[in-house]
C-alpha cells in the first residue's frame, strides 16, 4: 500500500545531516527540542539543509524565529495557549501547524488560527491512553483543516489511518527506525 499523497512530518531535536539525507525527501522536519528549544545555531543548519534540499521545515513553539529565519511554518503543542502570535504579519507560505489532544483543545486552536492539527495519541503506546481511531469520528469531524495523526503510528495500523480521511501522520520513532513509507 503507497502513501505517497499523504503529508509526512518527522519531530527531531538535534541537527544530524547523515540521519537527515537518509530520509525520504517528501518528509517535513519539525524542530521540537525538549532539552535546548532555542539552539538557534542548529536551527538555522537545519534550515539551509532543509531548502538545501527541498523540505519542509517548522520550529515548534516560537512563530517570531520561525518568521525571522523564513521557515515553512510553526509548530504549535497542544500546551501552548498562546495567541500573542495572532498579531503577526505572515509571509505567504507560511503556516501555523498544532497539536491537540481532545475537543477543548481543537476548540483552542481555531483561536490560534492553526490550520492543520495534529491529533494525538491515536493509538497505545506503552504509557499514554489513546483517543482511539473510532472516537474520532465525532470528535474531530467539524474541523475544516488537514488532519495529521500523530501518537503509537506504525506499518501495521498505518491502513487505519487512511480509512480516516487523515491528510498525513507523524512520528518520531516511525521514521529514526527506517527510513520511512
Amino acid at each position: 500500500m503507497h502513501f505517497i499523497k499523504y503529508k509526512k512530518y518527522f519531530f527531531i531535536e538535534s541537527f544530524n545531516p547523515q540521519k537527515l539525507k537518509l530520509l525520504k525527501k517528501d518528509i517535513s522536519l519539525i524542530w521540537r527540542s525538549k532539552h535546548n528549544p532555542e539552539n538557534i545555531d542548529e536551527i538555522r543548519k537545519t534550515a539551509i539543509f532543509c531548502k538545501k534540499y527541498g523540505r519542509k521545515f517548522f520550529l515548534a513553539n516560537n512563530v517570531k524565529l520561525a518568521l525571522n529565519l523564513k521557515l515553512n511554518g510553526a509548530y504549535i503543542s497542544a500546551y501552548n495557549r498562546s495567541c500573542r502570535f495572532n498579531n503577526f504579519i505572515f509571509h505567504k507560505d507560511f503556516k501555523l501547524i498544532g497539536s491537540v489532544h481532545n475537543l477543548k483543545d481543537l476548540k483552542f486552536k481555531q483561536n490560534q488560527n492553526v490550520k492543520e492539527i495534529f491529533i494525538s495519541p491515536i493509538f497505545k503506546k506503552k504509557y499514554n491512553q489513546a483517543l482511539g481511531i473510532h472516537k474520532l469520528n465525532s470528535l474531530f469531524d467539524n474541523f475544516k483543516g488537514n488532519k495529521i495523526a500523530l501518537g503509537g503510528i506504525n506499518s501495521n495500523n498505518l491502513k487505519l489511518i487512511k480509512l480516516k480521511n487523515f491528510s498525513g501522520f507523524g512520528g518520531i520513532e516511525y521514521f529514526a527506525k527506517k527510513k520511512g513509507p
